[in-house]
């Protein structure tokens, strides 16, 4: 049996509550990719949004290549992940409140969540928006015994 997840899984693990890794190619020439964990937003069928801060490594290295990765996985068995790669649809500068706000209440909850947008309204954010256009996923829970 094929460890594939199906469209309908990939875009369901996707849409968890996962830290996602990003990495976008750094063309300076004298380092590797700028790979880091975030936080990140999707809905099954759309595109999905990160937010950094606007002047960062991170977020000129997003301009200049145009394009990401982000991979997503579990940490318990059965092992599953989930890899989107695609381009850079849209930047918003600054974040979008609306935006930041549905990622902080996502990852930390109502309370912690508005303490943390509070401690960061002054800070200089870059909301990025991708559309994911290569999928490579597996569940090895499917693995067959």
């Amino acid at each position: 049996m094929s460890q594939v997840m199906s469209v309908e899984e990939r875009e369901a693990f996707l849409a968890g509550v996962r830290i996602g890794v990003l990495s976008v190619t750094d063309d300076g020439g004298d380092r590797g990719p700028v790979t880091m964990p975030l936080w990140y937003a999707y809905r099954p069928g759309g595109e999905l949004y990160f937010i950094t801060g606007a002047h960062s490594r991170k977020a000129e290295s997003i301009r200049e290549a145009g394009r990401v990765s982000l991979c997503v996985h579990n940490d318990d068995p059965p092992y599953r992940y989930v890899t989107v790669e695609g381009p850079v649809t849209a930047v918003d500068e600054p974040a979008g409140e609306t935006e930041r706000a549905e990622l902080a209440h996502r990852y930390l909850g109502q309370e912690l969540g508005d303490r943390y947008l509070r401690s960061t309204s002054d800070e200089g954010l870059a909301l990025f928006r991708v559309r994911p256009e290569h999928w490579c996923s597996a569940d090895f829970g499917k693995r067959s015994e």
